[in-house]
């Protein structure tokens, strides 16, 4: 099952690619790799997943990004550690097959090959590389230092990453995991736009039953984004669950039957205190006209409504006219919005 899960996602690969060469097309037919085909030459991000290096392809000196997973360290030898390896290697194997489903679009990151030591049966995602995370961008003070991005640009961010929401959606895919340190930014020769492509889809899911309503997990999440861009903060930070909660209270109001008819059918609504005394919604209190127009606000609303079907889907909020007016049709951020970020590759 391992061997045809690992040729079937590498076929896909080849069946989709550009026949122009373009995107992965250096590696074609060449898409199960070992450890022994590529140079790791920097780390450039490490978590409780594992780590993703950057590396050359020793065969065509092309960069790529790699994901290895971490593999659990059982208190057992024998059957243990091998049912560890067997769960990670299953879940990069899920992760990939997200990644080749959801390939060709530009506002996603693309999955170039597999990358397998069959020592181990280990598995890693051989990534195309981009660039530094959006969180880094916004907050190291080799980029943007926290200072917020002009409407502008995130207007032209926001719509990238719906439209990347909307191409995962179509495909019955749900990210779950949307936030600044899983968009990366691309940057081009100066002068030239720059693009944001989502990435680590280690826990997206299949939509399932009701698709509409899964989906808006995805569009609350976007609007948390487009709402950091604007300030250069979260907006709903937290200590904890119940933290955040009350948090997202504060500036949008006390669920009430009128405005969250399901709220007291939801798991954590039994463990959430809720403030006894109610208010309106203050989200505009904390974007002023003079920070964002009115159709960037009615964008930012709806897709932070705490009722889920009062969310609009990708396809709806891109046809807000926020997006539709005034906007050029690459929807890039210009050069000048992210310093520094060429070097930082």
């Amino acid at each position: 099952m391992f061997a045809q899960r690992a040729a079937a996602i590498c076929v896909k690969l080849d069946r989709d690619d550009d026949p122009s060469g373009a995107g992965a097309g250096w590696c074609r037919r060449r898409r199960l790799w070992t450890t022994a085909d590529y140079e790791p030459t920097r780390a450039l991000g490490e978590g409780g997943f594992g780590a993703v290096v950057e590396a050359r392809h020793r065969a065509t000196g092309q960069a790529v990004a790699v994901k290895a997973l971490r593999v659990p360290v059982p208190a057992q030898d024998g059957a243990g550690a091998a049912k560890a390896r067997a769960d990670a290697a299953d879940e990069a194997l899920r992760e990939a097959e997200f990644l080749a489903a959801c390939r060709g679009h530009p506002s996603l990151v693309d999955l170039h090959a597999l990358a397998i030591n069959h020592g181990t049966r280990e598995v890693a995602l051989v990534m195309e590389c981009v660039g530094p995370n959006l969180h880094d961008v916004l907050n190291d003070g080799r980029h943007r230092g926290g200072r917020p991005f002009p409407e502008s640009d995130v207007r032209r961010i926001t719509r990238q990453l719906l439209g990347g929401a909307k191409h995962m959606h179509e495909r019955r895919i749900m990210h779950r995991d949307i936030k600044p340190g899983n968009i990366l930014v691309v940057a081009g020769a100066s002068g030239e736009p720059i693009t944001v492509k989502i990435c680590d889809l280690g826990l997206a899911a299949l939509l399932l039953g009701k698709t509409d309503y899964a989906a808006m997990v995805d569009m609350w999440s976007l609007g948390c984004v487009m709402a950091e861009l604007l300030t250069g903060t979260p907006l709903f930070d937290g200590n904890d669950d119940n933290d955040v909660v009350l948090r997202i209270f504060s500036v949008l109001g006390v669920p009430g039957p009128r405005s969250w008819p399901a709220f007291k059918s939801l798991p954590l609504a039994g463990t959430v205190t809720v403030p006894p005394v109610r208010h309106r919604n203050r989200l505009r209190q904390f974007f002023p006209k003079e920070r964002l127009s009115a159709d960037g606000f009615d964008v930012l609303k709806r897709l932070l409504s705490c009722n889920a079907d009062k969310r609009p889907s990708a396809t709806a909020a891109l046809r807000s006219p926020w997006f539709t007016k005034d906007i050029d049709s690459k929807a890039s951020v210009s050069s000048a919005a992210v310093a520094k970020v060429d070097g930082d590759g």
